[in-house]
């Protein structure tokens, strides 16, 4: 029954990204999708999604169960939020929860979220000042009630978005994701003759539970601090933690990290609760199934008003650009008590974009130019691990897909002149961190754009761990080599292009104890310069030159 669930909720995850009209769900797999009993407590995620949603979204079901009441839960209904502090973080991120009945009793619920591509305001970015510029806010409610959708809810969407079709799109492939995964609960009740879910809730959190109980009190009692610091948007951000290991939780506590910034980088707690949760998880009970009960011994706390703690009515758009850096700091405290064990610092923030495009106005309107939001997800490299190399452009700790150019280009007036691997952007070491990538983005001859950065490690590039070095930075231009900024909106004129080098992971270990083979590899396929060879691994000419001649032979 167990593994029945995981394929419900998996059909359930891919049923939404077959049906989603924004890119960042069908193409990136920015979504979440869980199954859940009558109180709110999850059972089982799909292996498909983000942790950022999955983990915010295990809390998110009570705030539906105590804004609606049991008294108004009713069979047919669907309810939606994009509330930040009671969803995932974010006015971007929509939360769909469908109560399940089976012979007319509640037996559960199905929960899904997706970023849709606008919510209006500001749209995307990191600009606004409060919550309230950062879109439209929908509070915990009545998506639909006994099947019937509420047409006034639908009316008030499309006049406050910049693409009504495609957001009210993906409105209803969230409730159909629901509406799949609950036909899969109820087929699976029915065929193991279930007439509630109470004895397999019992099975797996009590299971759950002591698996990961184990797992902590089998660790050292021991405490140790990490710390981070990282662009910000006008000023670095300082991300401190520390952590206590008790024999039957771990705290992770943010005590003396930044207050909260007066742009919309600031974190609500649950998706900081989200990926410290996830980071401790991934190194300590990895195949321990993600649920209520084994997420609960690890606890979180932050000062409120920190950046980590933001409460309302705080801006909160980019919030996942702090985020993704808490698990690297919670693994530079892990670390110290349990050396050996987790990677060196990755690229840590998706290195996203998000393109307004407009008829030029600099001449009469051309003649078919059109406005359209694209939003680009893309990634810099993670960080070498203790006993292998980073992997090159791929999210972590998000684990969402990079977009294909062709999606990208499909969906609006956007040319991706240039999209590869970028050499000698991963840190040397024993270990080699994963490169990150080159971009180069413009738009057809008839469009000017607006061009919303989201991104970090420009100043502050991936740290290295145990002596391996840190990795490229990141580096954002015009075409004509002017700076622009890591984060904001800023304005490319017709024919202008904005160039990207996306930032490489940090390496493990020290380079001198990197295996030849592996250096040979590495430049043989170009993942390093011949430059780099001889700085960071001390290879000779004559080395250099036998590698580049078995290359041009067809020997390597």
């Amino acid at each position: 029954m167990w593994n029945r669930l995981i394929s419900v909720v998996e059909e359930q995850a891919q049923a939404l990204i077959r049906t989603a009209f924004s890119t960042s769900v069908r193409e990136a797999g920015d979504l979440s999708a869980g199954v859940y009993d009558t109180q709110g407590q999850m059972l089982a995620q799909a292996v498909t999604g983000t942790p950022g949603h999955v983990n915010a979204m295990a809390d998110a079901v009570a705030h539906f169960i105590r804004r609606i009441g049991y008294d108004d839960i009713l069979e047919g209904d669907i309810y939606v939020t994009n509330d930040p502090w009671e969803g995932t973080g974010h006015l971007h991120d929509i939360t769909v929860v469908t109560p399940s009945f089976h012979q007319g009793i509640h037996v559960g619920f199905l929960a899904c979220t997706a970023h849709v591509v606008d919510i209006g305001g500001r749209g995307f970015g990191a600009d606004a000042n409060s919550i309230y510029e950062e879109g439209l806010h929908i509070p915990i409610m009545k998506f639909a009630e006994k099947s019937v959708v509420d047409k006034t809810l639908i009316r008030l969407i499309r006049s406050n978005v910049r693409e009504p079709d495609q957001v009210v799109g993906d409105f209803y492939a969230l409730a159909t994701c629901n509406e799949i995964g609950h036909r899969r609960l109820i087929d699976m009740m029915t065929e193991f003759e279930l007439s509630n879910l109470n004895d397999i809730t019992t099975f797996i959190l009590e299971n759950s539970r002591r698996a990961t109980l184990e797992r902590i009190a089998a660790l050292p009692r021991a405490k140790a601090s990490g710390s981070m610091t990282i662009d910000g948007y006008s000023h670095s951000v300082e991300l401190k933690v520390a952590l206590d290991i008790q024999e039957d939780r771990i705290i992770c506590d943010f005590d003396g990290t930044s207050g909260l910034d007066k742009k919309g980088i600031n974190v609500p707690l649950v998706y900081t609760k989200a990926y410290a949760c996830y980071a401790l998880k991934c190194a300590i009970a990895p195949e321990i199934p993600n649920n209520a009960a084994s997420l609960a011994p690890f606890e979180v706390v932050a000062p409120v008003n920190s950046i980590v703690n933001a409460v309302h009515p705080a801006p909160v758009a980019l919030r996942h650009v702090i985020g993704h850096m808490i698990p690297d700091t919670v693994y530079d405290a892990l670390d110290k008590i349990l050396p050996n064990l987790v990677p060196a610092e990755g690229a840590g923030t998706l290195c996203n974009f998000q393109v307004s495009l407009r008829p030029r106005t600099d001449i009469k309107t051309p003649e078919g130019a059109v406005r359209a939001e694209v939003l680009a997800f893309n990634s810099g490299g993670s960080g070498a691990r203790p006993t292998t190399d980073g992997m090159s452009a791929t999210a972590f700790p998000s684990g969402v897909k990079t977009m294909p150019v062709e999606a990208t280009e499909h969906t609006g007036p956007i040319i991706i002149w240039r999209k590869e691997l970028r050499p000698d952007s991963g840190g040397a070491g024993k270990y080699r961190g994963g490169l990150g990538q080159y971009m180069e983005v413009g738009a057809t001859e008839d469009h000017e754009f607006d061009f919303s950065a989201m991104f970090d490690r420009v100043d502050h590039p991936a740290r290295g761990r145990q002596g391996g070095k840190n990795g490229a930075p990141t580096v954002i231009t015009r075409e004509n080599g002017t700076k622009m900024k890591g984060k904001g909106k800023q304005f490319v004129p017709a024919g202008g292009r904005v160039k990207l080098a996306f930032p490489g992971g940090a390496g493990y270990g020290n380079s001198a104890e990197r295996d030849e083979n592996l250096i040979k590899r590495d430049l043989a396929r170009g993942y390093i310069s011949a430059e780099q060879a001889k700085s960071e691994y001390g290879m000779n000419d004559d080395q250099i030159t036998q590698i580049f001649d078995a290359i041009k032979n067809g020997e390597a």
